[in-house]
């Protein structure tokens, strides 16, 4: 059986469930009778905090390093709340004329002593993995949830129907608002929560029931509604269930506890907003003792409002960053496409096109120009083995890259010299008809006869050239052909010569 499985067969939960059912029919058939119907809301409290304080301890024993102290305080701030409600059942036992569900004294200082330990255990809980402009955003989230729930608590402390309870129970309703508000944004917003996900909504949800038994006013006899009271009760339930939940799976699944992938944003802090302006509606809807309750709430507004401008600023801040390592990762990738079409169509010693390159060029530029303004050199060095085998591969390269100049600095800025491999070249003449053709292959000639200097030393590159020139049905193939064959004739008439294709086959020197 899976973890889940186990949670739905759980017999605590069954039994937890029921009680509180239990309980809430209670308020219903008690209708009418405040102090037998506040007799049962103590009472049903307290098997629900000892099984929080229980199920604390199980998973403070199963757990390890921080997660460890966070959910030691939880076990002992479950141990207060019993302790507390215990002594708040039978304080009620003996109080007549009550209504209210606000704690006595010991209750409350039980009651706040433990949320202080929960709000301790969270505070300290690590945020591993985070930089300083993540936890930074975390608090400024954190702090517009609290602020919200501490503009609602406001509203709710100082209510002209509670002004004749006890100030400090008022308050610990107050806190318990601020303390679940504050769990539900550290269990949706932190990427390594001390407890599962499924444990952590039955706390959110106990967090948005608190909040809306705190609108729930008394009826015109003073007493609170039937209803009121379960609303009021329904969190005790939701808070145990969320440590019996993590305990249950903390047993089946080892990855209960630890990081899950976290949000890069967060729709809470324009929740509070919307809250704290709901607030502020109803606020203006009341003719009554408003005045107080109401700058309370503009103010919490003012506060909830700056601090997510704040959020937004560090927000665009951290786009702005984005943006630009965006910007600079999309220039690498540039300047990689830019070498990897460059090592795909030049050669990387001589920075000539290659042959993939010279013979693509060639095809396009048939199919584009007319035919007798195209022409095509092929050039052979004489004698380069003789180079590498005596002065070496060193040599041998250098003098194939002065070679590469020479043709760069023969042939004009239209024209596309080419390294097909080896110490074999290419030019494709564009524009050029047949004369001009032969001319820069006499120009080609002449230059090799200035000498490529290497290690100090002058070395001389012979070069055979053949050269033809397109006719109109000629195509690639047929045009490199008649080069080769040019070049070929030229080799076998000796070195230091050219040889026009002619496709009268008459070589003419």
């Amino acid at each position: 059986m899976n973890g889940n499985g186990s949670i739905r067969q759980d017999p605590l939960l069954a039994v937890a469930t029921a009680w509180t059912l239990l309980g809430i029919a209670l308020f219903f058939v008690l209708q009418g009778h405040s102090d037998t119907q506040v007799d049962v809301y103590w009472t049903f409290q307290v098997p629900l905090d000892a099984l929080l304080a229980y199920s604390s301890w199980r998973v403070f024993r199963i757990a390890t390093g921080a997660i460890r102290r966070f959910w030691r305080f939880m076990a002992i701030a479950g141990v207060l709340f019993t302790t507390g409600d215990t002594v708040q059942t039978f304080t009620s036992y003996f109080e007549r004329d009550q209504w209210n569900t606000a704690g006595g004294t010991v209750q409350s200082v039980c009651f706040t002593i433990g949320i202080g330990l929960i709000v301790v255990g969270m505070l300290i809980h690590p945020h591993s993995g985070r930089s300083g402009k993540e936890r930074l955003a975390f608090w400024l989230d954190s702090a517009t949830v609290l602020v919200g729930g501490a503009v609602v608590a406001w509203c709710f402390a100082i209510n002209s129907e509670d002004r004749e309870t006890n100030l400090i129970g008022a308050l610990a309703g107050a806190a318990l608002v601020l303390t679940s508000a504050f769990a539900a944004v550290k269990m949706i917003l932190s990427g390594n929560a001390p407890m599962h996900r499924n444990a952590a909504i039955p706390l959110i949800i106990a967090a948005v029931v608190n909040a809306l038994g705190l609108f729930v006013a008394p009826d015109a006899d003073g007493s609170l509604p039937a209803h009121a009271y379960a609303i009021r009760f329904l969190p005790s339930l939701l808070i145990a269930v969320g440590p019996r939940v993590q305990e249950i799976l903390a047993q089946f699944d080892e990855h209960a506890f630890g990081s899950r992938r976290r949000k890069s944003y967060s729709l809470l802090p324009y929740g509070s907003i919307l809250l704290v302006f709901s607030v502020m509606i109803v606020m203006l809807s009341q003719n009554e003792d408003k005045d107080a309750r109401l700058w309370g709430t503009v103010g919490g507004l003012g506060v909830i409002v700056g601090l997510v401008v704040a959020r937004q600023l560090l927000a665009f801040h951290d786009n702005k960053q984005l943006i630009a390592q965006l910007d600079t990762t999309l220039h690498e990738l540039r300047e990689h496409e830019t070498r990897l079409r460059r090592q795909a169509l030049y050669d990387d010693l001589t920075g000539l096109a290659n042959r993939v390159h010279f013979r693509e060029e060639v095809d396009i530029t048939l199919a584009e120009a007319p035919h007798d303004t195209v022409s095509v050199l092929l050039i052979d060095l004489d004698g380069f083995k003789g180079v590498n085998d005596t002065l070496g591969h060193a040599a041998g390269d250098a003098l194939l890259a002065g070679v590469a100049e020479k043709l760069r600095a023969s042939v004009r800025s239209v024209d596309l010299p080419a390294r097909l491999g080896g110490d074999e070249f290419a030019i494709l003449l564009r524009d050029c008809d047949a004369r001009d053709a032969e001319r820069t292959a006499q120009r080609i000639l002449q230059a090799m006869t200035v000498p490529i200097m290497i290690d100090g030393s002058p070395v001389w590159a012979n070069a055979s050239i053949g050269v033809a020139s397109a006719e109109e049905t000629d195509d690639l193939r047929s045009l490199l052909h008649a080069a080769d064959t040019a070049m070929y004739a030229a080799k076998h008439e000796g070195k230091g010569t050219w040889m026009r294709y002619d496709h009268s086959m008459l070589p003419a020197a």
